[in-house]
């Protein structure tokens, strides 16, 4: 790391230049004005000089541009800033000194240059200059660390919304969102729509082809309700077991079962062999339909029951179709 000295007057930057390198610093920079000082630092650029400034020593009066106005200018730049700068200066009086600290330096010498004063000064800067290098370096660990933390915890907090077998949200993500989605529809207001569904036989079709294959069922069934559940205030789930649920929010109840006909058709194009079946020779659903105006009065778990027994009705009928909850039933104050 070098030390930079800057000052009009070749004498004195020579006499500098010796005091500094019976010291032991040898990695010594020269500027005769503000502007050359400029170009060794970079000061134009974006990017940090590849000669790495550790120290900057600077007269005061200097012809086009002083010390002073040289070192405001030096610290607006993002890279320069924490470069310590020490006035090299005849002007001792209070009003130039104070300008000089305002301007950003943080010491400074008198002419004529006494050694043991510069070499006191410039090793205070330097031990400084490097104990707040290090402190800066550690806060830069400790805020790297602090990131990788926070992505690790925001994969982990991921990973815990997810269910592990067929990638989608599992039930425990599924009471969050509809809470959520409950209490922001409260406002509008506007309706939320629920779709219980579940796999006709499944256990039969677990038993007749195995659990890879049961398995394997349940993954291309999440990935039909992934597509339809696209908008932020959609969300489809895994229930449990062979039960999966789609949160519609700002959706009345049309709207649902256009969403729920176009699950069925998707799952049929699936053409999923189901031997076990005694409705279709391929995998079907029952859907359960659910539709409701959130109010202060009425929590979330009223349109689970009423899409519930929505469901439960489906599977009565004769299961492969779906069926909405209507006034008067469980539902209560949903359709």
């Amino acid at each position: 790391m070098a030390l930079l000295l800057v000052d009009d007057s070749l004498d004195i930057r020579l006499l500098l230049q010796v005091f500094l390198n019976d010291e032991g610093y040898t990695d010594l920079l020269m500027a005769s004005s503000a502007r050359e000082a400029f170009a060794i630092l970079g000061v134009d650029t974006e990017k940090e000089a590849t000669h790495g400034v550790e120290l900057i020593l600077m007269d005061i009066a200097m012809p086009e541009m002083d010390g002073i106005e040289a070192c405001r200018h030096i610290k607006t730049v993002e890279h320069l800033r924490d470069i310590p700068l020490i006035m090299v200066t005849a002007k001792t009086e209070a009003e130039h000194l104070k300008e000089a600290f305002n301007a950003g330096a943080i010491d400074y010498i008198t002419k004529p240059v006494n050694e043991i004063e510069l070499l006191a000064r410039v090793n205070s800067a330097l031990t400084l200059k490097r104990e707040m290098d290090r402190r800066k370096a550690r806060e830069q660990q400790l805020l790297a660390v602090k990131r990788q933390l926070e992505v690790a915890n925001e994969e982990l907090l991921r990973l815990s919304s997810l269910d592990g077998l067929t990638g989608i949200s599992n039930r425990r993500r599924f009471n969050e969102f509809l809470e959520r989605e409950w209490r922001r529809a409260m406002r509008g207001p506007r309706p939320v729509s629920l779709i219980l569904i579940d796999i006709d036989y499944f256990k039969p079709y677990n038993d007749a082809l195995g659990h890879q294959a049961g398995d394997e069922c349940l993954k291309q069934i999440a990935e039909v309700l992934e597509l339809a559940a696209q908008r932020p205030s959609d969300l489809a789930a895994r229930y449990g077991g062979e039960e999966f649920v789609v949160v519609l929010g700002n959706t009345a109840r049309e709207g649902a079962l256009r969403v729920a006909e176009a699950i069925r058709q998707r799952v049929a194009l699936l053409s999923i062999a189901h031997p076990s079946s005694t409705i279709s020779p391929c995998i079907t659903l029952s859907m359960g339909i659910a539709t409701g105006m959130p109010c202060a009065e009425l929590s979330p778990s009223i349109l689970i029951a009423a899409a519930d027994h929505a469901l439960y009705q489906a599977k009565q009928q004769g299961r492969d179709c779906m069926k909405v909850a209507q006034l008067g039933q469980k539902a209560g104050p949903f359709k």
